[in-house]
């Protein structure tokens, strides 16, 4: 049996970025924490992200302004608290983050942090480290956690909580633990403990175009819809304005800072166009523009649009995105000789498990924080470099009270069913598990896009109940391999998002049905689905 089959602890970590990694530092103190990965352990959203984490460090910056900015962003849907909590906390956060050795880019002194500007900010206060300021952050975090002895365990993909009413113990129906894929061996174990915390990240692999990597499947989000708990907004996909346009790229990320700096988007024919959709131009936020820039390239039938960052220095260039010029160098892209191409691609997942101020979900003793919930920050649209910041907020809030409720939690743990094969067979054709991916994921680029109608979103919920029912058929006759695991999840994920936007009969944010183009003020409320709603 593998290493971690029977095992004991207090707080089992999901996911391993900045949400994850912050909790197991702030909990390491009082119990025992195991982490898993899904690859290795830097390998999350978080290491990709390149603009930087938004936070109120600028003399000319106030609380209210960014409270304000990230509401007007959220277009009504955003839970004040819960701004609040995370711009009030923001400053205590980022200097945490320094304590533990982040290299945030510095402006002119060791004290004084480089501040850059992105859509729907009204200030410069994105800290960021070069255009990596992600890959920078998980080094750091992963480093505090080796030199503290936190355990981390890769290679582990989880397959579904284990909750008392599933294990017909009597009494509320709280979270024992999961099961656990080993990745390399095949086997799955069952893990008890007190306290479940789902930090798995976003979902954007259920659309054929995005910015994310391969292990954002929306793992969390769909084991959790399962075992009982209150899923939300899940109509709001954030797609980025600015992916790289290019056949080998696999939609490498343009950051929003370029437009920050002045960067000016162009058509096909060199017109810069943000004018002639907001007054706010490139600086609108992500879906003003992303819609902006999917109605220019159908109106003229272009392929994509240009990123134009022509106009400034080149040593500005390689000093403040580093990365980004490298990359494009390698696609043949001179940026400060052409313009970049772009497309929209899928890159943040606004909705996810119902939280409260402190990563509660509706379930006891399970958490989820970071882009796996829905604290009521994002409302309707994320604000750029918000998703940073809400990690490393709610991963302390999460931290705090899982502590505060350990002693409640307190005594033997139940043990947990080995996990149960029954009569599954060995996998016989992987070419069925590879036509559902690809099939489920082209269903949703194609009808549950940018832009949607009531027609192709029905369209799209009738394929992919087909296609739900196939893979759940397959998931208990053969057995499970991580891809058949992550396609269960992607499958859930998937109509949970269809039947959200089905629901939501207006144009709010992310969500832009054309047979309902205005915001109603009858939809200011969350869309909240629980276990059963699907069927």
């Amino acid at each position: 049996m593998m290493a971690l089959s029977g095992e004991q602890v207090d707080f089992l970590v999901l996911g391993g970025g900045i949400a994850g990694l912050t909790f197991a530092l702030e909990a390491a103190e009082h119990g025992s924490v195991l982490v898993l990965t899904k690859r290795n352990r830097s390998e999350g959203s978080t290491q990709y992200a390149q603009g930087g984490i938004a936070s109120v460090l600028g003399p000319d910056d106030q609380f209210d302004l960014h409270v304000q900015d990230t509401l007007v962003a959220g277009a009504g849907l955003c839970k004040r608290e819960a701004v609040e909590v995370t711009v009030r906390e923001g400053p205590d956060r980022i200097r945490w983050l320094l304590s533990l050795g982040v290299e945030f880019d510095r402006d002119g002194g060791p004290d004084r942090l480089h501040l850059t500007r992105e859509g729907g900010h009204s200030r410069r206060r994105i800290a960021h480290v070069k255009d990596t300021t992600g890959r920078e952050i998980e080094r750091a975090l992963l480093a505090a956690c080796s030199a503290r002895g936190i355990r981390i365990v890769e290679d582990q993909v989880g397959v579904d909580l284990v909750t008392s009413s599933k294990v017909g113990l009597g009494g509320p129906n709280r979270v024992l633990g999961a099961y656990v894929l080993d990745r390399a061996s095949g086997e799955i174990a069952a893990i008890s403990a007190r306290m479940v915390v789902l930090a798995t990240g976003g979902a954007g692999k259920v659309y054929l175009y995005t910015s994310n990597p391969d292990v954002a499947t929306g793992d969390g989000i769909a084991m959790a819809y399962r075992a009982g708990a209150s899923v939300a907004n899940m109509e709001f996909f954030q797609f980025h304005p600015t992916c790289l346009y290019h056949p080998q790229a696999k939609s490498f990320l343009i950051s929003e800072a370029l437009r920050g700096e002045g960067g000016i988007l162009r058509n096909g024919a060199g017109e810069a166009f943000m004018i002639r959709y907001d007054p706010r131009k490139e600086l609108a936020p992500r879906d003003v523009v992303a819609r902006s820039i999917d109605a220019e390239v159908k109106r003229r039938g272009d392929d994509c649009a240009f990123l134009d960052m022509t106009h400034l220095p080149k040593s500005f260039l390689l000093e403040h995105f580093p990365n980004i010029y490298a990359t494009c160098k390698e696609f043949g892209i001179d940026m400060a000789a052409q313009p970049i191409p772009v497309v929209p691609a899928v890159h943040y997942t606004c909705g996810g498990v119902v939280t409260d101020l402190m990563g509660r979900t509706t379930i006891p003793r399970l958490f989820a924080i970071g882009e796996a919930s829905c604290t009521g920050l994002h409302g309707a649209n994320r604000l750029a470099s918000n998703s940073l910041l809400e990690g490393v907020v709610f991963g302390r809030r999460a931290a705090l009270r899982a502590i505060e409720d350990l002693p409640e939690a307190s005594g033997p743990l139940p043990p947990l069913p080995a996990w149960n094969p029954g009569d599954a067979l060995d996998p016989e054709e992987g070419v069925v598990v590879t036509h559902n991916w690809d099939e489920l994921r082209r269903t949703m680029w194609n009808y549950v896009g940018i832009v949607r109608t009531l027609k192709r979103l029905e369209r799209a919920r009738t394929r992919i109940k087909v296609l739900r029912d196939e893979i759940r058929d397959y998931y208990w006759q053969y057995k499970l391999t991580p891809d058949l695991v992550e396609l269960r999840n992607l499958a859930d994920v998937a109509l949970l998002v269809v039947e959200c936007a089905r629901q939501r009969k207006e144009s709010r944010g992310l969500h832009y049905l054309l047979d309902h183009p205005k915001p109603d003020d009858r939809w200011l409320r969350d869309t909240v689905l629980t276990r059963g709603d699907l069927d």
